[in-house]
């Protein structure tokens, strides 16, 4: 696979590394084909691992490379890392504040951002799912976009480990917005689609990404940063309030710490 990925252009690689986590939360949607309601314990621990998996590929695959890249400037070392780690969570939090949308399991009435109880649920519940992938495919633009700038910390293969991780814990956020359609009523079909639909942000903002470091290599470890800021932002505001909001908190926990772990060996290994 790496063999196949080290002979194309970088935005390609992007493009195609985020089709394959669109697919996972395709994966994760087709779920309402087999049921109507998964267990709240094993739909708490997935979304816990999904957390453990962004906060590892945040530091592993983005704030670390960063860190590196960095070393030698005119500026101290963790000044771009800081910088762009910050500028990540409070566009977030901007994009959260304006962006009407509703976290899954929540009743209309605490629908988030301007006007949010104009918009019908369904699309309340993607765009809340949406937000977590803006930075998700960000982060995988901007690292193959580092490994074509040909910065020594950035490797093809923790690129690629970086998209599968993100893949993996894509498959609970499908399963977060299609489910809960489903048990309002919504046909499964419907549901599917609208659940697959989240992630649609994921190949735009990898192709964003990359073009940006691609061209602007100064850029690059603000970034880096800038990624891991905005998905921490989401791990901290949605993911881990989201996982323990059912008082499964030990489950959630746990299962944090594990995709914590498969996550960096995953980095480990492949970079």
């Amino acid at each position: 696979m790496i063999d196949f990925f080290s002979n194309l252009d970088p935005i390609l690689q992007a493009l195609l590394a985020t089709c394959f986590t669109w697919g996972m939360t395709a994966l994760g949607a087709a779920l309402v084909f087999t049921t109507k309601k998964v267990n709240q314990k094993l739909l708490d621990g997935m979304l816990g691992f999904a957390a453990g998996v962004m906060i590892a590929a945040s530091f592993w695959s983005l704030i670390s490379p960063a860190l590196e890249m960095s070393e030698g400037g005119p500026l101290p070392k963790w000044f771009p890392a800081a910088v762009g780690f910050l500028l990540g969570g409070m566009f977030l939090m901007v994009i959260d504040k304006v962006l009407p949308h509703l976290h899954p399991n929540a009743p209309i009435e605490e629908a988030e951002g301007i006007h949010p109880t104009k918009r019908h649920r369904s699309t309340l519940l993607v765009l809340a799912i949406t937000l977590h992938n803006i930075p998700e495919g960000l982060a995988v633009g901007v690292a193959f976009g580092a490994v074509a700038a040909g910065f020594g910390s950035a490797t093809l293969a923790a690129a690629l480990s970086l998209a599968i991780g993100i893949g993996i814990q894509n498959f609970p956020e499908g399963v977060a917005v299609s489910m809960p359609l489903r048990r309002d009523g919504m046909s499964r079909l419907r549901s599917f689609m609208y659940g697959q639909f989240s992630a649609m942000v994921e190949p735009i903002a990898a192709v964003i990404g990359a073009v940006a470091v691609t061209y602007i290599q100064a850029l690059l470890p603000y970034a880096l940063t800038f990624a891991a800021g905005a998905m921490i932002f989401v791990v901290a505001e949605e993911v881990i309030p989201g996982s323990q909001e059912n008082g499964n908190n030990d489950l959630a926990s746990i299962s944090l710490m594990v995709g914590f772990v498969v996550m960096m060996i995953l980095d480990v290994a492949l970079g």
